[in-house]
């Protein structure tokens, strides 16, 4: 059945420049790190991406080695652009890749080498079927490879033409204040920094946003809702069969939810009732609370559970009490 995108779809959406660059961004973007895989049903990630773009998403995140197997979530999202986003439509896409974690047997399929970052977007490019991605990220940093290795190679890229920007993921403060300097020396600044950021994992308040908005840099968290904790799958302590919690592949195990976060995500649930939201649109808002946060990256499985994110827009303002409680409860030992 042939897609027509909504006419409507730029209406609602919220976009947020990213940093001190030319480009807006949704304020929620679309990751396909779980769900779109070789594993995963292809025509509901297809329903997902067309209700995303209908719906002002223009920004979808992939990497070399998303699937499971590695290179599956490239490979479709590659045939769900030929079959539905063909023409001008590419031009109304930011898509995103990285290269980083182990995608290929042998010692150049990993980390940051220069040969490793251009053999895989050169592959990434394949599986998609681009010409270009308009963001190419390290994924995280090489403690092996010379930083001005790998930022080179990422300028070259630039050049190249096989990508437009370039962006950082999972660099700590002292990799990332190195690399943006390098970057910026080097003429091709680094647009955009994706951390994992979430009411659970906090490190980036340590230093890391201050250093990106210093420098004119955008902030994209991912896991903002801690791999699906911080929804209301699991307050009964119940694991449902298909959460990722009962995946072998997923990213989060069951043993992470103690009796200790079940007290926590069920005093949060009470908080985000109040505010009249589920706990993962509260999740997302308290994300998007800080103004250096250019989007958030959601990872969905269904097209229901885009539209209920999609409903974070309607309420991204917290009381200073409202904060002040979430703090609270997070402390509770």
């Amino acid at each position: 059945m042939s897609y027509s995108p909504s006419a409507t779809r730029y209406d609602a959406m919220k976009y947020n420049r990213c940093g001190n660059s030319g480009i807006l961004l949704p304020a929620l973007s679309l990751g396909l790190w779980h769900n779109f895989g070789g594993v995963d049903n292809f025509e509901t990630g297809r329903a997902i991406i067309r209700a995303a773009f209908d719906n002002g998403i223009t920004h979808v995140d992939l990497a070399n080695n998303y699937g499971p197997p590695p290179g599956s979530a490239e490979e479709n999202f590659g045939s769900i652009l030929k079959k539905d986003f063909t023409g001008y439509l590419r031009d109304e896409l930011i898509i995103s890749s990285k290269a980083g974690y182990t995608m290929w047997p042998g010692p150049y399929g990993d980390w940051g080498s220069r040969k490793y970052l251009m053999a895989s977007l050169n592959q990434s490019l394949q599986r998609m079927q681009l010409d270009y991605v308009d963001i190419f990220y390290s994924h995280r940093p090489d403690p092996d490879t010379p930083l001005e290795e790998t930022m080179n190679a990422l300028h070259d890229i630039v050049k190249s033409g096989k990508a437009l920007y370039i962006g950082l993921s999972n660099y700590h403060l002292p990799e990332a204040t190195r690399a943006i300097k390098i970057l910026k020396e080097l003429g091709t600044p680094c647009l955009i920094h994706q951390p994992k950021y979430s009411m659970y994992e906090r490190w980036v308040e340590d230093g890391l946003m201050d250093e990106l908005e210093k420098n004119g840099i955008g902030c994209i968290p991912f896991s903002p809702l801690a791999q699906g904790l911080l929804t209301n799958k699991y307050l009964q302590g119940n694991i449902p069969e298909q959460s990722r919690a009962a995946k072998q592949h997923g990213a989060l195990q069951a043993s992470a939810i103690t009796p200790k976060v079940l007290e926590q995500l069920n005093a949060l649930n009470a908080l985000a009732q109040h505010r009249r939201q589920s706990l993962a649109q509260m999740a997302l808002a308290w994300i998007l609370k800080d103004k250096r946060v250019t989007t958030v990256l959601a990872g969905v499985s269904s097209v229901a559970q885009l539209h209920d994110n999609l409903a974070t827009l309607n309420n991204l303002n917290f009381t200073s009490e409202e904060l002040s409680e979430i703090e609270t409860i997070l402390k509770v030992n």
